[in-house]
């Protein structure tokens, strides 16, 4: 008999609501896989058993059965409170902090109906673009223990593609959805801004983080986007939410299901990094990038060059911003950020930090409020700019990473500007994408000569998932990467 994690996360649900399966049956499955593959990976921080086969025979009991995601089990990524869970950001600073509240993305998933089995690993307040942190073991990759799975929702990818998880729920500021998804062989989708209610990214410095899916397939991002985005009268207000054309419900499911359409595809491998740092494709990259461009053209897809004009401020204005947000970082009652003017605790709270961070938020309270003007304006340029740059076309693809995941241990641990850079050369076309406020897809479309995935990354027009998703599920029957699996796998 086929295990449900071999099965598509829609098959599963399609399973509950015929009452073939349990929904303590499926949550205790998931439970044992993160027993037995935990320790390996690292991909959760925290796992709930307990909690989760209770909320698992409310479920049962209790919720309505029409619910989006009924019965199916997922995990919050660690930057997300929930009450009464150990929620730490990924930092020593709340290595033991229990909330009394709980976010609104947890929140919604639960109206959804979903079990939550835990907490996934993630970097530090999520600022880095891998998923190792002094809490915790860092989290692995299941194509290749002694590689990162990227981040910041690495342990969520890592999760996913080691069938701990049907899919899962992440985050994205400059490509913390894409770059895991990318590294670990699954599909990771960015909304637009705007686009999920519960982290919209319209109240944040820049717009830049928003919420979105990670899964085995296109069909099933879509399928948890529709459960993130929530019904009217969620418990979210989502009067600012983008709605899918003609389906104020954002059922997105549809789009990949039917995967229709012919489209404008304009391709790219320019960044608006290579003006403050040396970005180098990786041969096996471009190649797949290549055949990704022939086998959307069998397709019918027109295909042409995207270019965009040079942006020399972009480096120096993205990393200001990236520096602002780490300024928001509260730490404690001495925190000169905590709302008291000033205080003597600051040299003593940073202490706990790790460099990286630390050397983010300390220059973040450096900038001046004209520097950080200035950095905002450039950023708005930047959007007007991609925005104007891609309008000619439907879809552009591009390479989600410039590199091949990279080694545990591969990231300057003491050097925070070279530790920075080195994210830069990995992820140079994602952040972007981030400012721009658009909505992306990455696609695990090919394999390595050693054996590691290689994602393309199709960025969209303004609330254009739906198209991504179209797109996104051609490419899936012809390559049908939803049966690909790490060795670990079994």
């Amino acid at each position: 008999m086929t295990s449900p994690h071999e099965l598509s996360a829609l098959d599963q649900y399609r399973l509950l609501q015929r009452r073939e399966l349990g929904v303590v049956e499926l949550t205790r499955h998931y439970l044992d896989r993160i027993e037995s593959r935990n320790a390996l990976f690292g991909a959760f921080f925290t796992v709930t058993p307990e909690l989760a086969l209770q909320r698992a025979r409310h479920v049962e009991d209790a919720v309505t059965r029409s619910t989006r995601l009924w019965g199916l089990p997922f995990a919050d990524k660690d930057l997300w409170r929930r009450q009464g869970v150990r929620t730490t950001f990924g930092s020593r600073a709340f290595a033991d902090g229990v909330p009394e509240t709980t976010d609104e993305i947890p929140r919604v998933l639960d109206e959804a109906g979903g079990v939550s089995l835990g907490k996934t690993a993630t970097p530090e307040f999520g600022m880095t673009s891998h998923s190792e942190t002094v809490i915790a073991p860092p989290a692995r990759n299941p194509w290749n223990l002694e590689l990162s799975p990227g981040g910041s929702s690495g342990g969520a990818a890592a999760a996913v593609a080691a069938g701990m998880l049907p899919f899962a729920p992440g985050s994205d500021g400059g490509g913390s959805i894409r770059i895991p998804a990318s590294a670990c062989g699954v599909v990771g989708l960015k909304p637009s801004r705007g686009r999920v209610p519960g982290l919209s990214g319209i109240d944040a410095l820049g717009g830049l983080p928003v919420a979105g899916p990670i899964a085995r397939s296109v069909v099933d991002a879509a399928f948890l986007l529709d459960g993130m985005i929530g019904r009217r009268g969620s418990v979210v207000d989502d009067h600012f939410a983008l709605r899918a054309p003609a389906q104020d419900d954002g059922d997105f499911l549809g789009f990949a299901i039917r995967g229709e359409g012919r489209f404008q595809i304009g391709v790219s491998t320019a960044s608006p990094w290579s003006a403050s740092h040396d970005i180098v494709v990786d041969p096996e990259i471009t190649a797949a990038l290549n055949d990704t461009v022939g086998l959307l053209s069998d397709l019918g897809h027109g295909i042409d060059e995207a270019s965009l004009e040079p942006m020399p401020g972009y480096g120096s204005a993205f990393t200001a911003v990236w520096q602002a947000g780490a300024a928001q970082i509260r730490l404690g009652a001495g925190d000169i950020g905590a709302g008291d003017g000033g205080g003597t605790g600051e040299q003593h709270v940073d202490g706990g930090l790790e460099p990286l961070t630390s050397w983010l938020r300390r220059r973040g309270r450096e900038l001046t409020a004209v520097q950080l003007a200035d950095a905002l304006a450039e950023l708005s340029r930047v959007e007007r700019a991609v925005i104007a740059g891609f309008a000619g076309f439907d879809a552009v693809l591009t390479p989600t990473l410039a590199q091949l995941p990279r080694p545990i241990g591969w990231y300057d641990a003491v050097d925070a500007e070279r530790n920075f850079s080195q994210q830069v050369e990995y992820s140079p076309f994602t952040s972007v994408v981030n400012v721009s406020g658009l909505p992306a897809i990455t696609l695990p479309v090919a394999m390595s000569e050693s054996g590691l995935p290689i994602g393309m990354q199709l960025i969209g027009r303004p609330g254009g998932e739906g198209t991504l998703l179209s797109i996104g599920r051609q490419l899936e029957r012809r390559l049908r990467w939803e049966h690909r699996h790490p060795p670990i796998w079994t």
